[in-house]
């Protein structure tokens, strides 16, 4: 027997496209809200007049409400937005692409948000919720969770909430500071997720690239030598997945490195790793902090990354990350790794 959606699309072409159409207001009101109506417009990419009778009708559903503010979404806006996620995730083949995803890169699981972040900031607050999500259902008892940093992982931060008190939850620098603005430095991150949390952090800091003398010195300093036992330790780690150039910037690297990766042809960055498109390491910078083989030991590992702009260096990590790894991404890089 054919499915209500097959049928959908037979007999009423027109209806999934609108379907689809007010699905994206409503989910973007939802991240948004209070929101303008221009501005809502300009992250939609369409014009106030479209907008304006898209809104009406929602309005005489008693789906949004407005006021001087902005629109929000209403009690029964937020009930069918919420029973509308699985429709909608059928209707695009997300769980079919999942579990493609998942087989192709021979990792434990992937999850998939809908939306491209190369086009849209906001598909980046939905990597951050899916990931906190995951994690929530991965904690149990005591965990010690080691975070790196970036504008991913601050968004996941954000999307936290408090846990029951039977979860012990202590949040630890995967490693030191990147040179990123403050706010998406791992320490940072830790602080948010553990207020957001009631739960407790650690800070770590120590430069994330030393030359091995300074390394060698600095790990043997009593409060650096007891953080990397706890990261060593961890249950959990969370991490994101950079562009090899633009992560080599990011660290101030020199013209020489900086042309050896491209030399090299590095896509692909993580934990001070780089990658070319078969995965191999290329180059790695004497970091402090958790080390990719130590993830081998990681019960937990999740990469979040999104943006089909980032497809090639995720493809190139996860041919060198653990079975267990559970990739957080969306759905511009996803079909984009298909194709590849």
């Amino acid at each position: 027997m054919q499915s209500f959606i097959d049928i959908a699309k037979r007999l009423l072409p027109d209806f999934l496209p609108v379907l689809q159409k007010r699905y994206t207001i409503l989910r973007t009101i939802g991240f948004m809200q209070p929101v303008g109506r221009r501005s809502l417009a300009v992250s939609l990419g369409l014009t106030e007049r479209i907008l304006r009778s898209e809104v009406d009708f929602l309005k005489e559903q008693n789906l949004i409400s407005s006021n001087n503010i902005g629109m929000s979404l209403t009690q029964e806006g937020r009930n069918l937005l919420e029973d509308l996620e699985g429709l909608m995730r059928e209707l695009k083949g997300i769980d079919v692409l999942e579990l493609e995803l998942k087989h192709r890169l021979g990792i434990k699981k992937v999850i998939i948000v809908p939306g491209d972040g190369d086009k849209s900031p906001l598909v980046k607050r939905e990597l951050g919720k899916a990931a906190a999500t995951s994690m929530k259902k991965l904690f149990q008892g005591e965990n010690i969770i080691a975070v790196t940093g970036g504008s991913t992982m601050a968004a996941v931060a954000d999307q936290l909430t408090p846990e029951s008190s039977d979860k012990k939850l202590l949040f630890v620098p995967a490693r030191g500071g990147v040179g990123e603005d403050v706010q998406n430095q791992a320490n940072t991150i830790c602080a948010i997720m553990a207020s957001n949390t009631h739960s407790r952090h650690r800070v770590f800091y120590v430069p994330d690239q030393v030359s091995p003398e300074i390394y060698q010195s600095l790990i043997k300093e009593p409060d650096i030598h007891e953080n990397l036992k706890l990261i060593q330790s961890a249950n959990m780690v969370l991490h994101g997945i950079g562009d090899a150039i633009t992560m080599a910037e990011r660290r101030k690297s020199s013209s020489e490195l900086l042309k050896k990766l491209e030399d090299a042809e590095a896509v692909g960055e993580a934990f001070g790793y780089y990658f070319n498109e078969d995965g191999e390491i290329v180059h790695k910078v004497s970091t402090i902090g958790i080390q990719l083989e130590n993830l081998k030991e990681i019960p937990h590992v999740l990469a979040v990354a999104g943006g089909a702009s980032k497809a090639k260096a995720i493809k190139a990590y996860m041919k060198q990350a653990p079975a267990s790894t559970i990739l957080v991404t969306d759905e511009g890089a996803a079909e984009t790794l298909v194709k590849a």
